[in-house]
């Protein structure tokens, strides 16, 4: 018989371990309020959500941390900077309490989550438009009440609008009370209790397949040995302290078993590796623990079996047969199945589908599934069942979806359910039915994550170093002292545990950064003085200075994709995972009068972005040359190239460069054309389907497609400011920008 296509979608469920080591009166504080919202907006909706469907089956991962810190909030004894601040009456609040209010009250995205209500958005729009001291000295008492009620009311998810004392604040819409904020904080401990019951309910329905993480989700590869973070970057900088405490592993994976099974009545048969990162060291242990399966990403195997997976013009694999399959390691203890995830699909839904139109969207991501349908079709004569694995963050990207993700989830569901050709399974469910044949080498497993297939993103900057460093001293110092064992001595081991986290070093040092880094360095090294002051150890004096500065950098590199909406404006929230390169004041003479002050960049899977913003009081049609060209080249590919088409180029590096593709913009008429390098050194028009606007900043978005290029291709630019086709400079200084095609 013929088989449908199987498809697997894992959501994971995950936050950082934000509860502080320092306690009072019997209750945890919790240094920042992420687990209280997410919970309120991302956890319980998404499985209510699915099981109006149930002919669809799915897998969630669950982190233990994660477990507990949901539970503290349900028990009442969880309090966060946020949740005192809601309850505290106004007229009590201080001025350092007013300022942090009006500073971090709007931290959601407000195309999404603040714009939709009304008082919400006229409260931002005023920190917007007139600064945040403004707000500070001119708000009434009932300016700050309203805007403590709507930053817990917007994080409510819509699917729990009907509910007749949230419809009615929603109605309300302000001149909220203390009253009302104490009922709606009483509100998302009613939603996040039912989280945990909901989830073992669907679970033994079988719709549901719960799976865990280790305990407070450490990378285990570098657990094992920090040395590894050189197989895939063998020149990698490592700690001048080697890390290789394999004996924490299977105490991770013991404590993740025994959240599990008190929760849901059952030992788990799946684990999420933290971070997808595996590695030959980690594989015994995870057997030994009782699992069946892992998963991870499919860059992991790629390395491991010495293939590149190629795609075509829309984005699918060349050699599907190799991707869509569980394979079987062979451990000591037992075979393992570990599936790879389709790193594609999963960024779409991650990162791209929220900036879609919802049908567009659900048309495009079925469409692909279909599209690897037909491709194994075309190559498949033994009738094989094929798994395609979709795996991402359960909760971040929905933010940026309309309705918390609510239209493109049921429409998506809705058509899959008439689907007979696609079948949503959870992974055991395949697994049980479908044992995997094809074997993979356990000793040659790559060792990496789903980042790049390396652990870089974790180790190998001085910042990330020096953390490892110290979490290495701290561990050492721990193993000193034998008497202190788990059961005598649980505080020593659980801020352990808790230091040896992924989420500290994700965001020491370069790639990742978030105005709250500074909390974050302060948490990992509360953890480490925990250590020392459980054993009675003099606590190292280099714990009571951050690990790095957090000052903001002047020039960086993209965090993550962006979806800007092109009009104009530069709206903050849509570039600040963009790159950014300072440009007027910050790089010579030649531009330090410039009226270009800033450049973003950025990219998400359907255009690549860019923003110019301009010295503040400039007159654009006065200072501003009439013309803007973008020119780029593609290293490494052989393709035609041509010499910039302007007048008065100087010959020199990088303006004597050949270039493949043109993007010219009329700042006056507002208009661009585009063209492709052709023989001879020609120049040709091109169709685009490019956007610009012109108001407080220049922004552009171009699309991908209108250049043909290959997922993962390198482009370099150069950004030339020009009058009537006579060249008048460029930028940025001395170099190029580099984007990379998703």
């Amino acid at each position: 018989m013929s088989h449908p296509l199987y498809v697997a979608i894992i959501w994971h469920q995950h936050q950082p371990l934000y509860k502080s080591q320092d306690s009072f009166g019997g209750s945890a504080r919790y240094l920042l309020p992420w687990v209280r919202l997410h919970g309120t907006k991302d956890y319980l909706d998404l499985a209510l959500l699915l099981e109006r469907y149930p002919k669809l089956h799915q897998t969630i991962n669950l982190v233990p941390s994660l477990i507990l810190q949901l539970e503290d909030y349900v028990a009442g004894t969880a309090i966060d900077p946020y949740l005192e601040l809601t309850l505290t009456p106004v007229e009590q609040l201080t001025l350092p309490q007013r300022e942090f209010i009006v500073e971090h009250f709007f931290d959601a995205n407000h195309h999404t989550l603040i714009d939709p209500h009304p008082r919400y958005a006229q409260l931002y729009k005023q920190k917007r438009d007139k600064g945040a001291s403004w707000c500070v000295n001119n708000w009434s008492k009932q300016d700050y009440s309203d805007l403590l009620a709507w930053h817990n009311l917007a994080w409510i998810d819509p699917m729990f609008w009907d509910d007749h004392e949230i419809y009615q604040w929603l109605k309300q819409g302000e001149n909220y009370s203390l009253s009302d904020r104490q009922r709606i904080i009483s509100k998302q401990k009613e939603i996040i209790s039912r989280i945990i019951p909901q989830h073992r309910k669907m679970q033994e329905t079988g719709q549901l397949e719960i799976t865990t993480s280790p305990y407070t989700h450490p990378i285990l590869p570098l657990l094992a040995d920090t040395n590894s973070g050189r197989i895939a970057i063998p020149k990698m900088t490592l700690p001048e302290n080697r890390f290789q405490w394999a004996e924490d592993i299977p105490r991770h994976l013991q404590k993740a078993k025994e959240v599990y099974s008190s929760r849901f009545g059952k030992m788990p048969r799946g684990l999420w590796p933290s971070e997808q990162s595996v590695s030959p060291a980690i594989l015994p242990y995870i057997a030994q623990a009782g699992f069946n399966w892992i998963c991870s990403d499919e860059a992991l195997l790629g390395w491991t079996i010495k293939h590149f997976f190629q795609r075509d013009e829309t984005g699918n694999v060349y050699e599907p047969e190799l991707l869509y399959r569980p394979y079987r390691l062979i451990t000591p203890y037992g075979d393992l199945a570990i599936v790879f995830r389709d790193h594609r699909l999963s960024d779409l839904i991650g990162f791209s589908y929220g900036g879609m139109d919802t049908n567009r969207a659900v048309a495009d991501l079925i469409g692909h599934l279909q599209a690897i349908a037909r491709r194994l079709h075309q190559r498949d004569r033994e009738d094989q069942p094929w798994l395609v694995t979709i795996a991402l963050d359960g909760e971040n990207c929905w933010e940026y979806y309309q309705q918390d993700g609510l239209p493109f989830l049921s429409t998506l569901y809705e058509r899959l359910s008439q689907q007979e050709d696609l079948k949503l399974v959870t992974v055991s469910e395949f697994l049980t039915e479908f044992p995997p044949s094809a074997l993979l080498s356990s000793q040659e497993l790559h060792s990496g994550s789903w980042v790049d297939g390396s652990f870089s993103t974790w180790i190998g900057d001085r910042a990330k170093n020096k953390a490892w460093d110290f979490l290495t001293e701290a561990r050492h110092t721990l193993a000193k002292h034998p008497e202190a064992t788990p059961e005598n001595n649980p505080e020593a081991w659980e801020a352990l545990y808790a230091a040896e986290g992924s989420d500290w070093f994700w965001w020491f040092g370069e790639g990742h950064s978030s105005n709250q880094d500074a909390i974050f360095d302060q948490l990992f090294r509360e953890h480490l003085k925990s250590i020392y002051r459980s054993l009675n150890e003099k606590i190292p004096f280099y714990l009571s200075q951050p690990v790095e500065s957090h000052h903001q950098k002047r020039d960086y590199l993209p965090q993550n994709f962006i979806h800007p909406v092109i009009n104009g404006g530069g709206d903050e929230q849509d570039w600040d995972k963009a790159g950014r390169i300072e440009v007027g004041g910050a790089r010579g003479t030649m531009h330090r009068s410039s009226v270009i002050q800033q450049l973003f960049y950025g990219w998400d899977h359907l255009n690549f972005y860019l923003r110019l913003d301009f010295k503040s009081g400039s007159d654009l049609n006065r200072d501003l040359p009439g013309e803007i060209h973008l020119f780029w080249y593609y290293p490494g590919l052989n393709v035609l190239n041509s010499p910039i088409s302007l007048m008065g180029v100087p010959d020199e590096s990088p303006l004597n460069y050949l270039y493949h593709h043109h993007l010219g913009i009329d700042l006056h008429s507002q208009s661009l054309w585009l063209e492709e390098a052709g023989y001879d050194y020609s120049w040709h028009a091109r169709a685009t389907r490019g956007m610009l606007a012109l108001d407080r900043c220049l922004e552009i978005a171009m699309p991908w497609s209108d250049i043909h290029v290959q997922p993962d291709d390198n482009l370099e630019l150069i950004l030339i400011l020009a009058n009537h086709g006579q060249f008048y400079s460029y930028l940025p200084d001395n170099n190029l920008v580099n984007l990379v095609v998703p």
